[in-house]
Protein backbone atom coordinates (compact mmCIF):
# COMPACT_ATOMS: atom_id res chain seq x y z
CA UNK A 1 0.00 0.00 0.00
CA UNK A 2 1.74 3.36 -0.69
CA UNK A 3 1.13 6.27 1.69
CA UNK A 4 -0.91 9.48 0.99
CA UNK A 5 1.53 11.99 -0.57
CA UNK A 6 1.07 14.36 3.10
CA UNK A 7 2.90 11.51 4.89
CA UNK A 8 5.97 11.25 1.57
CA UNK A 9 6.12 14.90 2.15
CA UNK A 10 6.84 14.78 5.72
CA UNK A 11 9.08 11.80 5.89
CA UNK A 12 11.09 13.35 2.29
CA UNK A 13 11.48 16.59 4.72
CA UNK A 14 12.89 14.74 7.64
CA UNK A 15 15.40 12.62 5.36
CA UNK A 16 16.81 15.75 3.49
CA UNK A 17 17.08 17.82 6.49
CA UNK A 18 19.13 14.37 8.54
CA UNK A 19 21.00 12.82 6.06
CA UNK A 20 22.14 16.59 5.16
CA UNK A 21 22.34 18.05 8.38
CA UNK A 22 21.23 20.96 6.79
CA UNK A 23 20.72 24.31 9.42
CA UNK A 24 16.85 24.26 9.12
CA UNK A 25 14.16 21.97 10.72
CA UNK A 26 12.03 19.59 8.28
CA UNK A 27 9.28 21.62 8.97
CA UNK A 28 10.87 25.03 7.39
CA UNK A 29 11.47 23.61 4.19
CA UNK A 30 8.78 24.44 1.28
CA UNK A 31 6.55 21.92 -0.49
CA UNK A 32 7.63 23.61 -3.79
CA UNK A 33 10.73 25.16 -2.94
CA UNK A 34 14.01 24.58 -4.90
CA UNK A 35 16.23 22.12 -3.71
CA UNK A 36 18.55 22.65 -6.32
CA UNK A 37 19.24 25.81 -7.95
CA UNK A 38 20.94 28.16 -6.19
CA UNK A 39 19.64 30.79 -8.66
CA UNK A 40 16.11 30.76 -7.64
CA UNK A 41 15.04 32.93 -4.34
CA UNK A 42 14.44 30.61 -1.45
CA UNK A 43 16.71 27.41 -3.05
CA UNK A 44 18.10 25.65 -0.48
CA UNK A 45 21.60 25.42 -3.23
CA UNK A 46 21.79 21.68 -3.06
CA UNK A 47 24.75 20.20 -5.22
CA UNK A 48 25.19 16.81 -6.98
CA UNK A 49 26.65 15.34 -3.98
CA UNK A 50 23.80 15.94 -2.27
CA UNK A 51 21.32 14.70 -4.60
CA UNK A 52 23.26 11.26 -4.54
CA UNK A 53 22.47 11.61 -0.64
CA UNK A 54 18.69 12.30 -1.47
CA UNK A 55 18.87 8.76 -3.80
CA UNK A 56 19.94 6.77 -1.12
CA UNK A 57 18.00 8.47 1.01
CA UNK A 58 14.36 7.90 -1.25
CA UNK A 59 15.84 4.19 -1.74
CA UNK A 60 16.44 3.21 1.68
CA UNK A 61 12.92 4.45 2.85
CA UNK A 62 10.64 4.11 0.42
CA UNK A 63 12.39 0.83 -1.02
CA UNK A 64 12.35 1.76 -4.36
CA UNK A 65 14.71 2.17 -6.89
CA UNK A 66 15.82 5.91 -8.48
CA UNK A 67 15.91 5.20 -11.97
CA UNK A 68 18.46 7.46 -13.75
CA UNK A 69 16.76 9.08 -16.67
CA UNK A 70 16.17 12.08 -18.39
CA UNK A 71 13.40 13.85 -16.26
CA UNK A 72 15.49 12.62 -13.20
CA UNK A 73 16.14 16.37 -12.78
CA UNK A 74 12.52 17.96 -13.25
CA UNK A 75 11.60 15.10 -10.74
CA UNK A 76 13.67 16.42 -7.66
CA UNK A 77 12.98 19.78 -8.30
CA UNK A 78 11.14 20.13 -5.15
CA UNK A 79 10.06 18.14 -2.09
CA UNK A 80 6.40 17.86 -3.71
CA UNK A 81 8.20 16.30 -7.19
CA UNK A 82 10.00 14.27 -5.49
CA UNK A 83 7.35 12.76 -3.41
CA UNK A 84 5.17 12.29 -6.62
CA UNK A 85 8.02 10.22 -8.52
CA UNK A 86 7.99 8.41 -5.48
CA UNK A 87 3.92 7.57 -6.12
CA UNK A 88 5.22 6.91 -9.40
CA UNK A 89 7.72 4.57 -8.55
CA UNK A 90 6.06 2.83 -5.85
CA UNK A 91 3.10 2.41 -7.79
CA UNK A 92 5.39 0.54 -10.63
CA UNK A 93 6.65 -1.91 -8.00
CA UNK A 94 3.43 -2.80 -6.91
CA UNK A 95 2.57 -3.49 -10.51
CA UNK A 96 5.50 -5.68 -11.12
CA UNK A 97 4.79 -9.18 -11.62
CA UNK A 98 6.46 -11.31 -9.12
Amino acid sequence: MIPDKREIVSKLKAMVAERLNLSVKPEEIGDDQPLFDPEQPGSLGLDSVEALEIVCGVEDLFGVRVEDDEGVAQRFHSVNTLADYVIEMMAKEDAAPV
